[in-house]
Parts: C-alpha cells; sequence; structure tokens
C-alpha cells in the first residue's frame, strides 16, 4: 500500500511520527557537529550517518504529508548530546551516541520500516567502532586517573571511617587520612610507573628486529627459511610459503615487512605515576574535607560518606558511558563497593574502640 492509500494518521501517530522527525533531525546534526571535529575516515563515517539519518526524517515527513507542522526540537537527551559534540566532540560524546542508537523503537514500530529498524541497528555498530577506536587511542594517564581516584575515595573512606569509630579525637583522624593520602597516591604513583614501564618493554621486546629485513635478499629461495617466521606469527605452512614468496619476488614489500608498529597507547611511565598520584591525592581528599574544616564525630561521617559517595556515583557512571556499560548501573556499582569497604572498617573501628575502652 502507497503512502498516498494509506488512511488518515491518527493523532497518536502523528505525535509519535513528528517526535521520531523531530529526533531524526537532531541526531543527523549530533552527527554533523562530531564530523566537524574530525578529518579524514571519520568524518567521512560521520557524515555518512548524518545522510542515513536524513533519510530517515524524510520517511515521516513523507508520511505526515500536510500534518507535519513546525519544526519541533529533539528529546532532551539528543540536545544535550548535540551541545557536547558541538563543544567536546571526543569519545565520551560517542559513547552516549552510541547508548541513543540502541535505545531506537523502529524494530518495534510498525509505521518505520525494516530497513529502517537495521539502519539504525547498524549505525550502533558504527558508532560503537569509532568509540572503539577512540577508547584505544585514551592514553594510561586517562585510566590511571579515573582508578586512581576512584582507589583515593574508597580507602581513605575507609581508613579514615575506621579510625575515627574507634573514638580517638578529630585531630587524630585528619592526620591519619593525610598520611594514608601521601602513602596511598606514592604507592599508586610508583606502582603505575612499574606497571607501564613494565608493558612497554614486554611490547618492545615483541616488535620485529627491523634489521631481519636485510636478510631477506640472501636467503636461499628454494629452503625458504623466510616462511618460517610466517609461520611462527601464526600463518599455516601453507599461507606462510605463499607470503614468503611474494616478499622474495617484490623489493618493495621487504621494506613494508616491518614496518615501526606503534606502541598500544598506555602512555609513558611517568605520565601515568604523575597522573595516579594526583588523581588519588584528589580522591584521597574527599574524605578528609569534613575534618579539615573542624567537623568532627556523627557529622563528619555523615558528610564525608555524602560526599564521597556523590564523587563515586560520578565516577562510575563516566566509566559506564566510556565503556558502553549502562551509567546508572556502573554509578550503584561504584557506589555499593564503596560503602562496603567503608562499613566493614568503620565496624571494625566501633569494634576495636569498645574493646579498648
Amino acid at each position: 500500500m502507497g503512502v498516498n492509500d494509506r488512511p488518515a494518521p491518527t493523532r497518536a501517530q502523528i505525535r509519535r511520527w513528528r517526535r521520531y522527525l523531530a529526533d531524526e533531525r537532531a541526531e543527523a546534526a549530533v552527527y554533523r557537529d562530531l564530523a566537524s571535529r574530525r578529518t579524514g575516515e571519520e568524518r567521512a563515517i560521520l557524515l555518512e550517518l548524518a545522510e542515513a539519518e536524513g533519510r530517515h526524517e524524510e520517511h515521516w515527513r513523507t508520511l505526515l504529508g500536510e500534518h507535519v507542522g513546525y519544526p519541533r526540537r529533539g528529546a532532551l537527551r539528543t540536545r544535550v548530546l548535540g551541545w557536547l559534540a558541538r563543544r567536546f566532540g571526543g569519545v565520551f560524546v560517542l559513547a552516549l551516541a552510541q547508548r541513543a542508537e540502541a535505545r531506537s523503537s523502529y524494530a518495534a514500530d510498525e509505521d518505520a520500516t525494516s530497513a529502517m529498524a537495521a539502519d539504525e541497528q547498524i549505525h550502533g555498530e558504527v558508532v560503537r567502532s569509532l568509540a572503539t577506536r577512540g577508547r584505544s587511542r585514551m592514553s594510561g594517564m586517562f585510566r590511571a586517573g579515573v582508578f586512581g581516584a576512584n582507589d583515593g575515595l574508597v580507602s581513605n573512606l575507609a581508613l579514615v571511617l575506621g579510625i575515627g569509630a574507634t573514638g580517638v579525637s578529630g585531630q587524630t583522624v585528619l592526620f591519619t587520612g593525610i598520611a594514608g593520602l601521601l602513602a596511598g597516591a606514592l604507592s599508586m604513583g610508583a606502582g603505575e610507573y612499574v606497571s607501564v614501564r613494565s608493558q612497554r618493554e614486554l611490547l618492545e621486546a615483541s616488535r620485529p628486529d627491523p634489521s631481519t629485513a636485510e636478510a631477506i635478499p640472501h636467503l636461499d629461495v628454494d629452503a625458504n627459511e623466510l616462511a618460517l617466521v610466517y609461520r611462527a606469527r601464526g600463518m599455516n605452512a601453507e599461507e606462510a610459503q605463499a607470503h614468503a614468496r611474494e616478499v622474495l619476488s617484490a623489493p618493495a614489500l621487504r621494506h613494508a615487512e616491518h614496518p615501526e608498529s606503534e606502541f598500544e597507547e598506555i602512555g609513558t611511565g611517568l605520565s601515568a605515576a604523575v597522573s595516579s598520584f594526583f588523581f588519588f591525592a584528589s580522591g584521597a581528599l574527599l574524605p578528609v574535607l569534613p575534618w579539615v574544616f573542624g567537623l568532627s564525630g556523627t557529622t563528619a561521617v555523615l558528610v564525608a560518606a555524602a560526599v564521597v559517595g556523590l564523587a563515586l556515583l560520578l565516577t562510575g557512571a563516566v566509566v559506564g558511558v566510556l565503556s558502553g556499560a549502562p551509567p546508572l548501573r556502573r554509578a550503584l556499582r561504584q557506589l555499593a563497593i564503596g560503602y562496603g569497604a567503608a562499613a566493614v572498617t568503620y565496624v571494625l573501628g566501633l569494634a576495636f574502640g569498645t574493646t579498648v575502652a
């Protein structure tokens, strides 16, 4: 049945189609804004996505016909996404766009075509791949920063609550918290430096030796030891022999055999250590703030728990968005882990304080 043969749309359909139209227009604008901050292949891909959203927009415009009305604004979350895309345009925005594509209801809407539903599903995978590129380019400094801050929040909250529950003075809790901040930050920085340096050294040891290419012209073509190299890299015997013959017969490939391979973007040991130190310190400072400002007793405990709880929710949500997981679920999980650790030490502190008394 063609568009002209369709029965007159109901008021509910008109409202829904207008909402779809506004959302498609807003999503196309998001992709264009993201494309404006990129170059090369990523820019081209994002512009293609915007064009596809434009086709979907035209579908709803055609169905609405004379009922199209004045242009409406897209959903609030799409407008917020557009604002972020215009001002930032990083992997965080791509991760949000990935989740937006996953929320499409076209598969369950009889007024949307099956091609449109399939488009939205594929769009989600395209954006996921673009976001994955961005995630892989994120240096070790970001990883160290996020997890350093989270460790600082949890460990120092547990420390000051555990010590505070024993009944010691507020000044003792304050100095204990500062000592925990410095000790933890230094430990995190040193550990991150060793971890990243070790990882870079392992990657360095796995890189092909570029001088090996100089031996290729002198190989015995019949024995073809080069094939063993490719078999060691995972090719089967036939594939290795074929590739080795190709390399031996094409001088240009000899130089391409061992390109200057890029390190996995894990950052440098120093940058990861510095980032980890300062982010751990910033996280560990929050639980101590109530005692810094002169609070004590139960009031200080409640304020510290509330401040750290908000920070845990924020870090959990950020990690959830960047990893493509539901941010609320990650935020609540982060909160539960942090509060769980703090509760254990607080109860132990209470028990220890009672025993001492």
